[in-house]
């Protein structure tokens, strides 16, 4: 009996692991109803908007990096499978794909193409072509979102704020302690990222800020505040630990966004709870981190947030 169910419980691992790499790379990681019926069904039991991709499989290259870059962007699948039924419309097949191209009056063997619509299959917001980026798909996401009256999480507000920035500045402050400084600049609506080290022997904080949500006024206000000074000219190079007050707590383990990090970063070092930022997969790990600390586990601050994200997903399984 004990190898019958040994035998099972491997054969059902298995299966998982093939169904993963079945999945074609231009469907990313999201998982994908394939069904335009049956999607509408459950949009109508859940009370959630369709979030369509027309896609073309197997498709050109710009079809396999919207798949490697938007569709596998952790944070933005998980808001895709927690807001919207997802639904993969494959450009070029015949059959019941075909007769939704035609119902949407999509052209076949197309470039990626994001629709939202309701339960009737009425659009909600402007098709996503054209702009094949993870910013493009999470505003339209969260335009709809916004007019239907549902709470933006934190998370989703950081994710848009993220990836919606499109000329990113980079400004460096010298100040007496580096980690006071990422807690300065972190909490900062517009700031992006923070990064800590040296330069012209100096310590000094790097702040990648948008210009449309934050002016290099207003930071240089913020940076007088703390008694920061700006630098200019001389090489930058890492602190040893950064996120200071993140690399020494149980949030380490999280695999997290820049954005993320830095504001729960700022978070930590305020003494204020910084859960409120994390999504619903992330709230699970640090849970699970809590209730079992003396576990291994690989600090993912300022690392790869995919691998980051792939390596626990399989840790949970």
């Amino acid at each position: 009996m004990i190898r019958i169910f040994l035998f099972t419980v491997s054969m059902i691992y298995l299966s998982i692991g093939s169904l993963a790499q079945k999945q074609p790379i231009e469907l990313g990681e999201v998982h994908w109803l394939r069904d335009y019926d049956q999607a509408l069904e459950q949009s109508a039991a859940s009370k959630k908007p369709v979030l369509i991709l027309f896609q073309e499989i197997p498709g050109c290259s710009t079809c396999q990096r919207f798949g490697k870059e938007v569709m596998s962007q952790p944070l933005l699948v998980e808001a895709i499978e927690q807001f919207f039924v997802p639904l993969a419309i494959y450009n070029n097949r015949q059959g019941k794909d075909a007769e939704v191209l035609r119902m949407f009056q999509e052209p076949a063997w197309n470039n990626p193409v994001v629709r939202i619509v309701d339960q009737n299959g009425r659009n909600l917001t402007s098709r996503v072509s054209g702009n094949y980026t993870p910013g493009a798909v999470v505003n339209a996401m969260v335009e709809v979102l916004q007019r239907s009256k549902v709470h933006l999480p934190g998370y989703l507000q950081l994710l848009q704020e993220e990836l919606s920035a499109s000329t990113p500045v980079t400004k460096t402050y010298q100040m007496y302690c580096f980690w006071s400084g990422e807690k300065l600049f972190g909490g900062t609506a517009g700031v992006l990222q923070t990064r800590a080290g040296f330069q012209q022997g100096h310590e000094v904080v790097q702040v990648t800020y948008d210009p449309a949500l934050l002016s290099e006024k207003e930071l240089d206000r913020i940076a007088q505040s703390g008694s920061c000074s700006t630098v200019v000219g001389g090489s930058f190079r890492d602190d040893r630990e950064p996120k200071y007050y993140l690399t020494h707590s149980e949030y380490r383990f999280i695999p997290m966004s820049e954005l993320q990090a830095s504001r729960v970063n700022s978070l930590l070092g305020s003494g204020k709870d910084p859960r409120e930022w994390l999504s619903p997969q992330q709230l699970r790990w640090l849970q699970d981190i809590q209730a079992h600390p003396k576990n291994n586990r690989k600090s993912w601050v300022q690392q790869d947030l995919q691998e980051g994200w792939k390596t626990m997903r399989k840790a949970d399984l």
